[in-house]
């Protein structure tokens, strides 16, 4: 614990749990519009996270959370692990750890404020104003100091995160997702037609490719997803890890706290194979986050948001992975009034299923000055190369030109 001048406490936390789920869900309300909705950072998803032993030490997470109060009040909060490798953050820096081994130096354990396992943008530092905010970077960085860490890693920030690291003198790195944003389209047909001939063409052929396999998709939402539904869903995403010799992040019963706590946020495709009029068997399965309505403090309306994340099949259907990762949930968001589609990292044949490239920010901090001052000269060279990748994606967008 410690205070500073204005009578402010930091409190760093050994779990999530140690945090009263309201007074950081109404922390997180009060962020920007777009931040507030978040349904990662969410108390519930982060204490599923831990409390499925899905995000603890045994996984090489082991949480720190900083908080900021004012008396009895919570008035800001980070959530921070220590990690002892670079898995599930989607933001690489095994480089920088293998530079640290070669000079005998220790890289891990770092500080890492992130959501464990998800690179969807969003506010790593809830704080009620931008001068909170900057104490809790400068928290953050006392603790890692005092800690004696190698570094400390904001992945996939807010505007007002960026600000207030770049404020304290860290440094910024880019990155490039795919976002999909709902133009106003009537039907999937008319967002078709906003798209050049050949994505058009592209795109109804794969659909086609899925419907004449004679698969059909249903949907359910919330508390209208079935426990046989969730069971499923889980074996298509297990089979989908191990099959790429991976074991999967998340547990089952991770995924059974977000049925239990948090069933709004959570939108469910089942593909079903139909042959020769017999029943329905499921095949494969896509889970979309879903951003649950709600409004501002002033009383507006937040956008709503979906974010593609979890998939897994158990055949082998050709165009099946985009039709239940893409374009079901495009025409679920045009149906339902959804603004945008996040369709995660990477991955450059999303645009041509329209979903455009975002830069994202991270914020980085390293304690010894050589390897910062390297890493600077680094992230300098890397950022140039995103601002010309980003202008070669520009010139090969999937729209007609003439709805630009």
């Amino acid at each position: 614990m410690k205070k500073d001048s204005n009578d402010y406490v930091i409190r760093v936390l050994d779990s999530p749990l140690k945090v009263n789920a309201a007074e950081w869900n109404a922390l997180l309300a009060a962020q920007s519009p777009g931040e507030a909705a978040n349904p990662f950072m969410r108390h519930e998803y982060l204490a599923a996270l831990h409390q499925s032993g899905s995000a603890t030490p045994d996984t090489g997470w082991t949480p720190c959370f900083v908080t900021l109060w004012q008396g009895n009040t919570l008035a800001g909060a980070c959530p921070l692990y220590l990690k002892a490798h670079s898995y599930g953050e989607y933001v690489f820096d095994w480089a920088w750890a293998n530079a640290y081994q070669q000079h005998g130096l220790n890289y891990y354990p770092k500080a890492v404020a992130a959501v464990p396992f998800t690179p969807v943008p969003g506010a790593r530092l809830l704080a009620r104003s931008t001068a909170e905010r900057a104490l809790m970077v400068k928290a953050l960085l006392a603790w890692c100091s005092d800690e004696n860490l190698s570094s400390l890693h904001l992945l996939f920030t807010a505007d007002e995160d960026v600000s207030a690291c770049k404020e304290a003198g860290l440094m910024l790195r880019h990155t490039v997702q795919f976002h999909w944003t709902n133009n106003g389209y009537r039907d999937f047909d008319g967002f078709l037609a906003s798209l050049n001939q050949e994505k058009r063409k592209k795109i109804r052929q794969e659909r086609r490719k899925v419907h004449d396999a004679d698969i059909t998709f249903r949907w359910s939402r919330g508390k209208d997803i079935s426990q046989a539904d969730w069971d499923f869903f889980y074996r298509c995403y297990e089979r989908t890890y191990y099959e790429h010799g991976n074991a999967p992040y998340l547990s089952r019963d991770f995924f059974q706290r977000m049925q239990d706590t948090m069933p709004e946020n959570w939108l469910l495709f089942v593909a079903e194979h139909v042959a020769d009029g017999g029943k329905p068997w499921p095949i494969a399965a896509s889970l979309v986050a879903v951003s649950a309505p709600c409004s501002s403090p002033d009383g507006a309306a937040l956008p709503l948001i979906a974010y593609g994340r979890y998939w897994g099949a158990l055949a082998r259907v050709d165009c099946l992975h985009f039709e239940a990762c893409y374009y079901q949930p495009l025409q679920w968001c045009i149906e339902h009034g959804y603004q945008r589609f996040e369709g995660g990292a990477q991955g450059e044949h999303k645009m041509a299923r329209a979903l455009l490239p975002v830069k994202t920010t991270s914020a980085h901090w390293l304690a010894h000055p050589s390897f910062a001052d390297a890493v600077e000269r680094f992230l300098e060279r890397e950022g140039a190369g995103i601002e010309s990748y980003m202008d070669d994606l520009e010139r090969r967008n999937p729209f007609r030109r003439a709805v630009l």
